[in-house]
């Protein structure tokens, strides 16, 4: 059986919580696409740095090459409506960087994790899942979250609205606090990936992990 090791690296810590079982569930979902069994191991997370957004990657893209990384994924929220501006000033020119690199080794097969706005927007995707990690029953209406997750400009705020209004009647006794930290490890291991199918955003990550699988010669 073929074996896929795969590196990834996030904007922040909560990114990770929810990012690590997506990215490794995506995977080895697009892997019965693949000729043959492909076994996928457990993801392994680059510690996030700080500094300018090329020279960051090619400090992810040395450090997955000695973890043995065979793909590298790249997390930048897009922080926009559109992801337009996040590939064009950043990952394309990081990606290109990395490409012409030919003194030391680094891994240079890349996927982009671009979320539109953030990446809460791909919280809010799978609707009775965050209801029930909230622990509430009211409709998304009465909680806000009855738009497209990718149009809210602020989807963490969003979320943090849909609990304060869950929260609403019941007496401060049986009330727990809760915070949106606390959402992004619970949500991103049990997410339906079919709900995150509808975000353009998250297909064409899923569409990066093919050309990764092709660089491998995994997927023709």
């Amino acid at each position: 059986m073929r074996q896929a090791i795969i590196g990834f690296a996030t904007e922040g810590p909560t990114d990770e919580r929810f990012l690590r079982s997506i990215i490794q569930r995506s995977f080895e979902e697009v892997a019965f696409e693949c000729s043959g069994q492909i076994e996928i191991l457990p993801v392994q997370y680059i510690e996030h740095e700080h500094g300018n957004f090329v020279e960051v990657v090619k400090s992810y893209a040395l450090k997955a090459d000695s973890l043995g990384a065979m793909v590298l994924c790249i997390h930048a929220d897009a922080e926009a409506p559109t992801d337009a501006p996040t590939f064009n000033n950043k990952i394309i020119p990081a990606f290109t960087a990395l490409e012409n690199i030919a003194e030391v080794s680094v891994c240079k097969n890349l996927t982009a994790i671009v979320p539109v706005q953030m990446i809460e927007a791909w919280m809010l995707c799978d609707k009775g899942l965050l209801k029930a990690e909230i622990g509430t029953n009211k409709s998304d209406i009465e909680l806000g979250l009855h738009k497209d997750p990718e149009i809210y400009p602020d989807p963490k705020q969003i979320i943090e609205d849909a609990i304060r209004i869950a929260r609403q009647g019941i007496t401060k006794r049986r009330r727990r606090n809760l915070t949106t930290s606390e959402l992004y490890l619970p949500i991103g291991q049990k997410a339906a990936l079919s709900e995150l199918e509808r975000l353009p955003s998250y297909r064409k990550f899923k569409e990066e992990i093919r050309k990764a699988f092709r660089k491998l010669n995994y997927l023709h």
